[in-house]
């Protein structure tokens, strides 16, 4: 209430010093007539400036702000990966019964293109990822990802993913088959019903993991050239890829 009583004595204020200006002016030139020009020249122009005031000011601020933000977000998601995605991938990928193709399509190296990123992530929208973890023990899994629960509730915690539509969807998923297995009291010789489901979890994670990895990669690639180095060198998709720099 205090701020409006404010606002609206400083706008009676303004308006009143308008006024006594207007006054003075026709005190001293007695030309009501040139008061009346500039008070409707003032007056037209006003739509222009709130043209430029509300929409192109508006807009490059709006841009500024977005730029910050997707700064901050492309930070959170590296913490992702290096804490969660990158494992996580690792693990699915060997239940993956397309993981040839995806070798081939995903086996990116320090000369890739813009344009090599956008059609591996055009053909990792358009094809199926099929898991089929048999009847494997998945405790390992189920472990790993308990114990990164915390940091998974943290991010879903974070107000600035709200602007990532695509990343939350992914760590949904990825909450969702830590639900899913935790809430099990085994992980072994499951009946086959439930096998299909996790590896439906399982499929839907992976998608969407490895559609997000590629994005920020491509990010990485553009910005920050020694991340990426580091990023093919341990490229999961590349069964000779090392930490190690290897050649003269």
């Amino acid at each position: 209430m205090k701020l409006k009583n404010w606002k609206l004595i400083y706008g009676v204020g303004l308006i009143g010093l308008s006024l006594i200006l207007y006054c003075s002016h026709y005190l001293l030139f007695k030309d009501l007539r040139d008061i009346e020009f500039y008070f409707l020249f003032d007056i037209a122009f006003i739509p222009i400036n709130v043209l430029i005031v509300a929409f192109i000011i508006d807009g490059l601020l709006n841009f500024h702000e977005k730029k910050q933000l997707l700064g901050k977000l492309n930070m959170v998601i590296g913490v992702f990966f290096s804490e969660v995605g990158t494992p996580l991938i690792k693990a699915l990928n060997v239940w993956e019964k397309n993981r040839t193709a995806r070798q081939d399509r995903l086996g990116f190296n320090p000369s890739w293109t813009d344009k090599q990123f956008s059609d591996a992530l055009k053909w990792l929208r358009q094809c199926t990822c099929d898991l089929d973890c048999g009847n494997d023990d998945l405790e390992n899994l189920r472990n790993f990802l308990i114990e990164k629960s915390s940091f998974l509730v943290s991010l879903l915690g974070n107000p600035n993913l709200l602007e990532h539509d695509a990343f939350t969807e992914l760590l949904w998923a990825v909450f969702h088959l830590m639900e899913e297995l935790r809430f099990r009291t085994k992980t072994k010789g499951l009946p086959p019903k439930d096998y299909d489901h996790l590896n439906g979890d399982m499929a839907r994670a992976y998608s969407l993991l490895l559609v997000e990895w590629l994005t920020y990669l491509q990010h990485l690639k553009n910005s920050y050239p020694y991340l990426y180095s580091l990023a093919v060198r341990t490229n999961p998709f590349n069964l000779a890829a090392s930490a190690e720099i290897n050649g003269p």
